[in-house]
C-alpha cells in the first residue's frame, strides 16, 4: 500500500506534428485546396477531386446545414450555395 512507483524519465515524448503534412501523412494526396472547384456543379466537383484522390470521402454539404469540426485526412466537404453549385474551395478534412 505504502510503495512507491516509479515512473521512467528518461523516456522521450513524442512531438507533435508541426507541419500539415505531418497531419495528413505523406501517403496523402498533395492538393489539399481545389480553389477552380467554386461554381461546379456536385458531380463535376467530385469528378476532378477522385481524379487527384482516387481514396477521398466526399460529403456534401446543403446551405445552412452545419458539420463537426474533427479532422479526417481522407474527407473532403462540398459545401453548396443555394443553387446547387460548390460555394467554397472543397478542401482536406
Amino acid at each position: 500500500m505504502g510503495e512507491k512507483q516509479e515512473t521512467n524519465p528518461s523516456q522521450e515524448q513524442p512531438t507533435l506534428p508541426r507541419q500539415y503534412g505531418d497531419l495528413v501523412g505523406s501517403d496523402s494526396a498533395k492538393k489539399t485546396i481545389w480553389h477552380d472547384l467554386v461554381g461546379l456543379t456536385v458531380e463535376e466537383a467530385e469528378r476532378k477531386i477522385k481524379e487527384e484522390m482516387p481514396g477521398a470521402e466526399i460529403q456534401v454539404v446543403q446551405p445552412d446545414c452545419f458539420v463537426t469540426m474533427d479532422f479526417k485526412r481522407n474527407r473532403i466537404r462540398l459545401f453548396l450555395d443555394s443553387s446547387g453549385l460548390i460555394a467554397r474551395a472543397p478542401r482536406i478534412g
